[in-house]
């Protein structure tokens, strides 16, 4: 079986690809890329070469929202991408929770069908499946890559609908280097960032710490997060460099429960940590790294109690997880418009579940258990006649579970013109079922097969006006089967293999730098599902300005939804929402390292719930301080 020879195949294409460029190892020599994303084939490529739709946002626009959580940065960067809330900061967890991320109407709910990465590494929960969305946090990120359509070929598992890729931010000048912030605004919301990077010779750092905490906009919606990042690395040699990172996250979020159905003490209390240690090499035909990763958290969980209804908790839900894993992979560029990418991944989760009795009665184990799957993969990419860019690949990976599953990849970018380019790609997602669907509570079943979705995507992408002013229209049809139900009237309930979709739809979006000073840009998105999905609009519109006059700097942004599903869409009168919201920001340079900031949110006051039962805040105000030194 091919997973049995994917890890002596790629260790030798490693090696091989070293030893060709053995002669060749001047930086200087590799050709400078323009707009180069890492998330479509592992390493540095012109993201008008790719196949697939990628979005990529910022520094500059994570900071203009002064969010310190990336998600809710993120949301409204990316067309077709949707993010769950319930409050003024802080996503939470359980079925009140927010942070669930809808690609195209496809995520799930928790969010397995959307990856999130770091530095390409996945992260989600080894118990439940999905990430934990309070962890990521803006200070921390260089920038962001969202493919918006399957990603397994590279990342396998929980990329069916596309990957949301966090890139670490690292010192890359000489010298040092530090910033901070401080904001302070409506129902006592306080966010404190600090950072700071060094680099010298060979070495670099970079670390950060953050804390946020809000009262919350109702009772008993308190939240609070502690965040640590850092990252250092050194250059072995010119071809050679080894760097590593480590993040730590402590929060605790109070979840108040529907308006008309509060809960009393529903209280999570989480640890998440992350490490990793990367060796890459980086040669002017030949790029690659080996990886190592370990992910680990700690929950506590009150679920809480309906006053008047139930009494409180004699238990405390509580879990430990893990991901551990290592990636490998190489890339070369042997003959002229060809790039040829390799890789083997091996990747084990799992974790502890149990309920801790608060009157000293014995530990009831749920589960403690894991799971590990093994790939290997394959993907080429060839330029002919310097317009046409065909990509084809292959991954088989090897699940403990259920066996195999293959996901293939085919695609194409055409440039008729200099500053046009027609794209079109057919690609198969995947997700692996997870332990909680598996292993845990009433509706178990370790007899499930993944889920499987093929999508059909066509792009036109034109700039104009030396590239100012940029145009991208994208069309896709995504087919998805075999997905993970509950069946039945508890306790006679069960998880089966017995869903389907049908999503269609297209996006449409628009940058334009109508000048040095001024900045336009925005997206349309339609989605039209045979089978309704929560949290995912049939329509979305996202417009902003930024301006800058002297020492002054004017953002406005308006996003509109509509057509939300809120509620279970097999209620007979399931809720939605349609809601429109303005966000303005102004900032003040007074001093070369110092600036004043002011922003509003929801300046319409315009009541309206992502999440049934959690009404959003009307309008808040913040004021802040940056600086820079």
């Amino acid at each position: 079986m091919m997973y049995k020879y994917s890890f002596f195949i790629t260790p030798a294409f490693f090696l091989l690809s070293i030893a060709v460029q053995a002669q060749d190892t001047t930086a200087d020599n590799r050709r400078k890329l323009h707009e180069v994303v890492v998330s479509a084939n592992r390493t540095e490529v012109n993201r008008n070469t790719v196949p697939m739709t990628i979005s990529v946002v910022g520094r500059a626009e994570l900071e203009q929202s002064s969010e310190s959580n990336i998600l809710s940065g993120l949301s409204g960067w990316v067309p077709g991408m949707f993010v769950t809330e319930r409050g003024i900061t802080g996503f939470g967890l359980g079925a009140g929770g927010g942070g669930g991320i809808t690609l195209r109407g496809i995520g799930g709910s928790p969010t397995g069908q959307v990856l999130m990465l770091i530095n390409g590494q996945p992260q989600f929960m080894g118990i439940m499946g999905h990430h934990l969305p309070d962890s990521y946090v803006s200070s921390d990120v260089e920038r962001v890559e969202v493919v918006r359509g399957p990603a397994s070929i590279l990342y396998g598992s929980n990329a069916m609908g596309g990957v949301v890729n966090i890139i670490t931010r690292r010192q890359t000048d000489d010298g040092a280097h530090a910033q901070a912030r401080l904001m302070y605004g409506a129902y006592n919301t306080q966010k404190y960032m600090g950072s700071a990077g060094v680099k010298k010779g060979n070495f670099d750092a970079f670390a950060s710490l953050n804390h946020d905490y809000t009262d919350g906009h109702r009772a008993h919606s308190a939240f609070w997060i502690t965040n640590g990042y850092a990252r250092a690395g050194y250059r072995l040699s010119n071809g050679f460099k080894v760097w590593g990172d480590v993040m730590l996250a402590r929060n605790t979020s109070h979840d108040p429960g529907e308006i008309d159905n509060p809960i009393t003490d529903h209280i999570g209390a989480v640890l998440r940590g992350m490490t990793s240690l990367t060796l890459q090499n980086d040669f002017a035909k030949s790029a690659g790294a080996f990886k190592v990763f370990y992910n680990f958290g700690d929950h506590e969980i009150n679920d809480g109690y309906n006053p008047g209804q139930s009494l409180p908790r004699d238990f405390r839900y509580r879990s430990t997880d893990y991901n551990f894993g290592t990636s490998l992979y190489q890339t070369l560029r042997l003959l002229d418009g060809n790039l040829i990418t390799a890789g083997a991944d091996f990747m084990k989760y799992g974790g502890h579940a149990w309920n801790k009795f608060l009157d000293g009665r014995p530990d009831a184990t749920i589960k403690d258990t894991s799971v590990y799957s093994v790939a290997g993969y394959l993907l080429v990419q060839q330029t002919l006649f310097d317009k046409l860019t065909v990509n084809a690949g292959l991954r088989y990976e090897y699940n403990k579970t259920y066996g195999g599953e293959w996901a293939p990849q085919a695609g194409l970018a055409y440039h008729p013109l200099e500053t046009t380019v027609i794209k079109a790609s057919v690609a198969k997602g995947f997700r692996s079922p997870s332990i909680r669907e598996l292993y845990l509570w009433a509706p178990a079943n370790p007899d499930l097969q993944p889920e499987r979705m093929t999508n059909y995507e066509i792009a036109v992408e034109q700039s104009a006006f030396d590239g100012r002013l940029s145009l991208e229209l994208t069309g896709y049809l995504a087919d998805g089967r075999n997905l993970i139900q509950t069946e039945g009237v508890y306790p006679n309930v069960r998880n089966v293999n017995t869903g389907a979709f049908t999503n269609k739809g297209f996006e449409f979006a628009v940058r334009w730098d109508v000048s040095k000073n001024l900045r336009l840009q925005g997206h349309y998105s339609y989605l039209h599902m045979e089978t309704p999905l929560l949290y995912s609009p049939k329509k979305q519109v996202f417009a902003a300005a930024n301006y800058r006059l002297a020492n002054w700097q004017f953002s406005v942004n308006y996003r509109f939804v509509d057509d939300l599903y809120t509620d279970s869409v097999t209620a007979p009168d399931p809720a939605q929402e349609t809601f429109g919201i303005l966000n303005a920001r102004v900032a003040f340079r007074a001093l070369s390292w110092l600036s004043f900031f002011v922003k509003g949110e929801n300046l319409t006051d315009r009541r309206y719930e992502i999440i049934h039962g959690y009404r959003m805040p009307g309008t808040t105000a913040f004021a802040g301080i940056n600086m820079n030194l």
